[in-house]
């Protein structure tokens, strides 16, 4: 019977603990299975993660009541509240004041989800941020970490070489946890709904690993790590993410140029050269990365430089094909990779080409029919043209949408997914601006971008100044891989709602819990 006593103060001392490093396994690898809809029609689903997470911040509060767990000692406490009860005020001027959300149940009741949504994923950072209860319990976080991301990256492959079923949130049937296959090209999506938050996850975590793999002292450790480094970035090339590919190679090179205020810049130099030498050959040298580059920003890669003319052409001259074809026409806005997964499994006496191939042609048959009486005339838009597809859509609806809406309440915006919609009646079945400062900018004003910054402001700040006093590499190891995450994460929301992506989220905020209190809890414990 005294056993059960220790046994219950055992869990009240350490369950938030153990159920964090549950979530750190459970979050990434779970894939998006939907539970039910939680309003009719629209592609947000209640899944099993909404009720671990709603019942491990139900055990917070009762420790919050019970003052075991003070909420006001996270560095983030203060900027977190001002940003949901500015987000909050942005809600009631949407209704009440601007009139952007239309006074009925379905609309009202989104525009709060989308609030309730922000509150859940911040809810993590406080979770991981009391879970740490020692810095040497950083170690457990850390492998429970590195087997999330190689169960992630396993599933991956599966997908792309063994036709592994993926589940994604691209549209309303899809998010319905409809098993799909990948086609040749199609994008990896691993566990997740969608390639770009994929790239995002590989992004944020594939920076402090390669940080500690260049600090652990054990060789065997530093093996495992860069193996798993390496089996990680090729997952990021399978996911064709321009974006998350830049903000990776941006947020490493902060990450490891903060390391010199501990090393030599020697040392520095060397590795940073190195890991970018070699992450810039792999992406030009292989996969459909390289591809998608080339429509932005004009470039070829290396197998296409060496058979590129050395001069342009003549002047005056007259190229061989004066008409564009409908197949040419569709690849000026859009690459193989722009070609959705399928729901019919490739036989094996089916090349994936085929698949592929079958699912080009009816692309292709959209823009040209047989009978000139019957044909479709498609306009693309200059920018779609110049830059491709996914840019176009950004810069000629999404974009420009955002800033009206700034100008409608530049103080408040005109509310959580109002963007989207061209009438105020309009129930949209989505929402996304693919660009996270706009998006701030657009639903909850200036007060509502200044605030969000201001949390990431506190991150930063917080992160280096506890890097320039620690001792332990290890310690500021982490330090710099946070910064350089978080910063990698403000060049890949130029172009993606990378903050609002429910797993992305789930995976900053839980890691920033985790480097935020080593940071203000190493002062006073000694190195693990």
């Amino acid at each position: 019977m005294k056993s059960t006593p220790k046994l219950l103060n055992w869990l009240d001392q350490n369950l938030l603990t153990v159920i964090a490093g549950f979530l750190i396994i459970f979050l990434p690898l779970y894939p998006k299975w939907p539970l039910f809809d939680i309003l009719p029609g629209y592609n947000v689903r209640v899944r099993l993660e909404d009720f671990l997470i709603l019942g491990t911040a139900v055990f917070f509060l009762i420790q919050v009541i019970r003052g075991k767990i003070k909420p006001v000692k996270a560095p983030l406490f203060k900027p977190v509240a001002f940003y949901l009860v500015v987000g909050f005020l942005s809600v009631l001027s949407a209704i009440f004041v601007t009139r952007t959300v239309n006074p009925e149940y379905l609309q009202i009741a989104k525009i709060f989800l989308h609030w309730f949504r922000r509150l859940e994923y911040f809810s993590l950072f406080f979770i991981f941020f009391f879970a740490l209860k020692h810095p040497k319990q950083i170690k457990n976080f850390l492998l429970l970490l590195g087997a999330a991301v190689f169960g992630v990256t396993i599933y991956g492959y599966g997908q792309k070489y063994l036709y592994w079923p993926a589940y994604s949130t691209m549209n309303r049937e899809f998010s319905k946890g409809v098993a799909l296959y990948l086609t040749e090209h199609a994008r990896v999506l691993s566990t997740f709904g969608g390639h770009f938050d994929l790239a995002a996850y590989v992004m944020i975590t594939i920076i402090p690993l390669i940080v500690l793999g260049f600090l652990v002292k054990s060789w065997r450790l530093r093996a495992v790590i860069f193996f798993t480094v390496i089996l990680e970035y090729w997952l990021l090339i399978l996911s064709a993410s321009r974006t998350s590919w830049l903000a990776y190679m941006v947020g490493i090179s902060v990450a490891l140029g903060l390391l010199a205020f501990k090393k030599r810049w020697l040392w520095v130099l060397t590795r940073w050269l190195g890991v970018v030498s070699l992450s810039l050959l792999v992406m030009l040298s292989f996969g459909d990365l390289s591809e998608r580059f080339s429509h932005v920003f004009k470039l070829e890669g290396i197998r296409a430089f060496l058979v590129k003319p050395f001069r342009s052409p003549p002047e005056g001259g007259i190229p061989l094909d004066t008409n564009l074809t409908p197949e040419q026409q569709l690849s000026l806005v859009a690459t193989r990779t722009d070609i959705p997964p399928t729901t019919v499994l490739p036989s094996p006496k089916i090349r994936p080409a085929d698949v592929y191939d079958d699912t080009y042609e009816k692309l292709v048959a959209y823009l040209a029919t047989a009978s000139p009486e019957t044909s479709v005339e498609i306009s693309y838009s200059e920018n779609a043209l110049k830059y491709g597809l996914s840019a176009g859509i950004r810069l000629d609806v999404l974009w420009p949408n955002a800033v009206k809406a700034l100008k409608t309440n530049p103080l408040l915006g005109t509310g959580y997914s109002t963007l989207v919609k061209a009438h105020v009646w309009e129930f949209t079945t989505a929402e996304s601006t693919d660009n996270d400062y706009l998006r701030l900018l657009g639903e909850t004003g200036l007060l509502g971008f200044v605030s969000f910054l201001a949390i990431i402001f506190v991150v930063i700040k917080t992160l280096f100044a506890s890097l320039k006093k620690a001792r332990d590499p290890l310690h500021f190891g982490l330090f710099a891989a946070g910064i350089g995450a978080t910063v990698g994460m403000l060049v890949n929301a130029t172009y993606i709602d990378v903050f609002e992506a429910s797993k992305v989220a789930y995976a900053y905020w839980s890691l920033i819990g985790l480097i935020l209190a080593l940071a203000v809890k190493w002062k006073n414990q000694k190195s693990f």
